[in-house]
Parts: C-alpha cells; structure tokens; sequence
C-alpha cells in the first residue's frame, strides 16, 4: 500500500523533521550548509562547507561513483565541524515528476492516499512500485474553500537510494528527500526583502548558473511562474579555454579558478563567454514571455558558479534592461563567530540550494 512506501526514515517534502544540515550535491562540489534559529521567524549561519568532487563522479544530477561522493561527503562533514548527522537532500527537478491536484477537504489520511495513488497511476510513467512517491497539503484551492491542494513528488526509487547510500556510507542519517527547485524557492524567501517592495507582485527571475546547465526560473510571489533548462554552463569556459591556450581539461579548470591565464583572456575567453551567457538568458527571457501572459520581469538574481564571474550581473542588466543581483540568502542573517564575512560573500551563490535544504528544519 502507499502508506506503507511513505513510511520510511525520510519522504519527500517532509517536514517534521530534527535539525537538519542541507546538502547540496553538484556535479563540481558538496555544498553543505547548517543554519539555527535567531528567533522571530530570522536564522544563524552556523557553518558551512564546500568539497570539490573529482570530474565526472556526478554527472546529470547521476551519482556515477557513489564511493568516491560518500568520501567526499565525509570529508565536507569534518569540514564542516558540526556533531549533527541528519541531513536535508535533493533530486534534480528532472529526475522527479510533480503534479498539483484539487480533491475534498477534510478526507482521511487513508481516503486522502487513495487518491493521491490514482492520481499517480495517470501521470507517472512507471510501475508504483519503481517510485518513491509522496504528497504535501499545500492549503485551501484558490476557487473553493472546501477543497484543498495538493502536491505530488515521485521519482524513481535508483535515484533517491543513490543519495541515500552516499549519506550512510558517511555516516550520516538522510531524513528528508527534497526538490532541488523548491530548495532554490525556499532560500528565495531570504533574499526578496532585499528587493524594492520586498519583491511583492513583481516577477523575478532567479538564474542558476551550474557547470553543465542552466536553470532559469520565475517566480511571482514565492510561486513558480515558469522554469526552463538550457545546456549551457560553466564548462564551456573551460573548453573555451582548453581551445585558446592549448590546455588540458584539467589544465584549463584549474587554471580558471586560480586566475592563472595569459593578459589576453579577458578579451579573447571571458568576454564573449559572459556575452553569450547573458545572450542566453535574455532568450529564456523571451520564451518566458512567449508562454506565458507575462511580458515583464522586475527582477534577476543570478546564482551558481557563473554568478561569480566578475562584471557578469552588470552585464546581464545591460543585456536584459532589467536590474541584476548577484544571490545571498545570508545577508540579512546573522553568522557565528567561526564565518569569514568576505569568504561567504563570495561563496553565497553557491550555496543556495543548501540553504534552502537547512530551512526545511524550521517549517
């Protein structure tokens, strides 16, 4: 029965959960981030941690390796210095099929199952019994107050027993199995009151710029508008790079990080990467306008490793005619004494998924 494959130590979008360490993991890195609560609806930054992954070990959101993440997850752990083990994660949004559905307030836990299972059976393509499956009561139906909505998340069960192997054989406890995409829209709360009206009725484009791909969502009102994927990342600044001074992929990516290249990359390499990516965003841009009923957004916050690449937020705006930001969600929150003001500053884009992953231990 559904119960019975809901009754596991972790579900997705629970959220009755113990203090929670929001794990982020990459195809570059292990993101992890530990919050605790200032009171007054605020949070403390803890710690937090980043590991690089070896190439390859993660690709596509797949854990390839799972040995050598679980290692590198142990070693983010110790880094990070923290006693606690129970971790927030997630799955990429592609590797996880949701539904909203509409049914009749006030139905039993058993009765309310049911028919989350006959919903499933229409929209998943595959057997029950290959999923993990879960649901949330998001609230009243926008149009009828007796009825509620209700959101739907399965995925396949390979995907979040990988994420679970890596996290015991570190020796942690997994407690809840997230979506990407709705940890960026939780973290998204910390950084709208920093916008004009605190972002109220204003669409905002969140730009998460990954190694591989790049995630490009808006949202109006902490509520998904519209969210695209295009297969463009950091990484081909790196081949960029690779080609215009005959290095090694290795070569080329340390060499990226450490800002050791010729005079001549910033002209001939960076530029036009940081052209074709804001070209890139004002045609997500675009298709956003094309389906939708919107033709305006008041707000773009670039995040991930892109949003690094200095001038980059200038660009974008210039590019776009729409102001920029580059992503914080600790700029209004207080940080233990152990956090380097300057090194978060820096590190913030790219721990938005993290956060957004350790906020589920307040809900």
């Amino acid at each position: 029965m559904l119960a019975e494959r809901l009754s596991r130590t972790f579900d997705f979008l629970q959220t009755k959960t113990p203090s929670l360490i929001g794990v982020d993991v990459s195809s570059m890195s292990i993101k992890m981030v530990e919050l605790s609560d200032a009171g007054k609806g605020s949070y403390r930054l803890e710690r937090y941690a980043i590991e690089p992954l070896p190439k390859d070990v993660v690709t596509d959101g797949n854990i390839a390796n799972l040995d050598q993440v679980s290692e590198a997850l142990k070693r983010a752990w110790k880094r990070l210095g923290s006693r606690n083990r129970n971790l927030a994660m997630a799955l990429p949004a592609a590797m996880v099929i949701t539904k909203k559905i509409i049914v009749p307030a006030g139905q039993r836990e058993e009765d309310l199952e049911l028919a989350v299972e006959a919903e499933a059976n229409q929209y998943i393509p595959f057997a029950l019994d290959e999923v993990n499956l879960d649901f949330q009561i998001l609230g009243p139906a926008p149009n009828n107050p007796d009825e509620v909505e209700v959101l739907i998340a399965a995925s396949r069960k390979e995907k979040v027993e990988d994420r679970v192997a890596i996290a015991e054989a570190a020796g942690m406890k997994p407690r809840v199995m997230d979506v990407e995409s709705y940890a960026t829209q939780e973290a998204l709360r910390l950084i709208e009151p920093s916008l004009p009206a605190s972002g109220r009725d204003q669409n905002i484009a969140l730009v998460d710029i990954g190694a591989h791909v790049t995630h490009f969502y808006v949202l109006r009102n902490n509520q998904f508008l519209f969210s695209r994927d295009q297969a463009f990342g950091g990484n081909q600044l790196t081949q960029d790079i690779q080609r215009a001074f005959n290095l090694s992929p290795e070569e080329a990516e340390s060499a990226k990080r450490n800002q050791g290249l010729p005079e001549n990359y910033d002209s001939d390499v960076l530029q036009p990467f940081m052209e074709t990516l804001a070209l890139e965003v004002t045609r997500a841009l675009q298709f956003f306008f094309t389906s939708t009923s919107y033709n305006q957004v008041d707000h773009i916050i670039l995040s991930g490793g892109g949003a690094l690449l200095p001038g980059l937020d200038e660009l974008v705006a210039k590019r776009a005619g729409i102001a920029t930001v580059i992503a914080n969600p600790f700029a209004g929150m207080q940080s233990s004494d152990r956090i380097r003001a300057r090194q978060l500053a820096q590190d913030a884009p790219l721990l938005l998924i993290a956060c957004g992953l350790a906020m589920r231990s307040f809900e």
